[in-house]
Parts: structure tokens; sequence; C-alpha cells
């Protein structure tokens, strides 16, 4: 191959790879948009969460959802492009999981071993696992819109990474609105919700995202 012919490959490349981050990017800003939308419109913020944002049990559940969903994020970013290494991004989903082991620990050893079951259970576990699927359906549609957009190797997994994500900004907007802010309910109920969001984008991956 010729050196200017070779030029010439990585240059397209290059510009392939700039569109296919910008329509990511757009689509996940609609995605993200219309599921703070509907939540707003449907549920609401939580009513006393100008008092609840100061507790720490709040500030966890947070934070923890919007870490899941950047980390998670990136790597749906990532695997619609082929070649790149999913090293880093895949590496990267270890740190929330980390903080939610730190956040159970610490609910276990300051909440009574009685009120266990009630942390876990909470008060509506039946609106968190219909609700976090719910406000994800606009982020994995404009995920997997985008990801078709790139190349991605492996669809199966690329719809399951997509999955996660919208799995993930779910959960880090149904936060604003949930009353159950126990560590226990959230690795329970929101990680049920986020995994049948996974397990949709994985099979829904399989078969849009297929060259």
């Amino acid at each position: 191959m010729k050196t200017d012919d070779l030029i010439h490959l990585l240059a397209k490349d290059a510009r392939v790879r700039v569109r296919f981050d910008y329509i990511f990017l757009i689509a996940l800003a609609i995605g993200v948009t219309i599921s703070a939308v509907l939540l707003l419109s449907t549920l609401g913020i939580r009513a006393n969460m100008a008092e609840a944002i100061e507790t720490p049990r709040v500030i966890f559940k947070l934070g923890l959802t919007l870490l899941l969903a950047i980390v998670s994020t990136r790597l749906a970013l990532r695997v619609g492009k082929p070649g790149a290494s999913l090293r880093s991004a895949t590496l990267a989903l270890v740190l929330p999981l980390a903080v939610l082991i730190v956040g159970i620990a610490t609910e276990l050893l300051v909440v009574p071993p009685g009120a266990w079951r009630t942390s876990l259970g909470g008060q509506f576990p039946s609106f968190c696992l219909f609700f976090v699927p719910t406000l994800s359906i606009a982020p994995l549609a404009a995920l997997l819109y985008s990801v078709r957009q790139g190349a991605p190797e492996h669809p199966g997994l690329a719809g399951a990474a997509t999955g996660l994500a919208a799995g993930g900004i779910a959960a880090s907007i149904y936060a604003w609105h949930c009353p159950d802010d126990s560590p226990l309910f959230l690795a329970t109920w929101y990680l049920i919700g986020i995994g049948m969001v996974t397990a949709a984008g994985f099979l829904l991956g399989r078969r849009v995202l297929r060259w």
C-alpha cells in the first residue's frame, strides 16, 4: 500500500470516529431529556428532596446511580468503535460496584439486624421495577441507534452495554423521585431493574446491531 493511500484511509477512519462520537452524544442527550421529562410529567421529583438531599443515604443513592450511568455510558461509546480497547471502560464498572459494597457494609453496621428486611424491601419496590425499565426506553432506543451507526464487533455484548447504560441513566433519573434510600434497596430492586434493561439490550443488540 502506498503512503498516500494509507494516509487517506487513516483520515477517513478519523472522520468516521468523529461522526460517531457526535451522533452518540446527540442521541444520548435526546434519550436523557425524554426520560427526565417523562419522570417530571408523571411522578415528579420527590416532595421533600430539598431536605432529603442533605442526608448521607440520598447523597449516596444519587451519586452511585450517576456514577454507574457515567461509566456504563462510556463503555457503550467504546463498543461502537471497531478495534477500540474496552479494557479501561470495562474495569471502570468495578468502581460503582465497590462503592455499592461499601454502602451495603455501612448499612449493615449502622442498622439493627431486625430492620434489615425493612430496609431491603423498602416502600415501593414495584414502582422501582416498573419505572427504571420504563425510563430506560428512550435512552436505550437512542443509544442502540447511535451504536448502530458505528461498527460494534459483537452485537449482543454491544447491546448489553447500551442496555446497562440506559438502565444506569434511568436509575439516576428515577432516584430523584424514589423515597427508598437504603443501599440494601438499591442493591436489590435497582439492580434487578437495571439487569432487566441490560438483558433487553442484549437481545435487541443481537438483532439490530448485526452487520
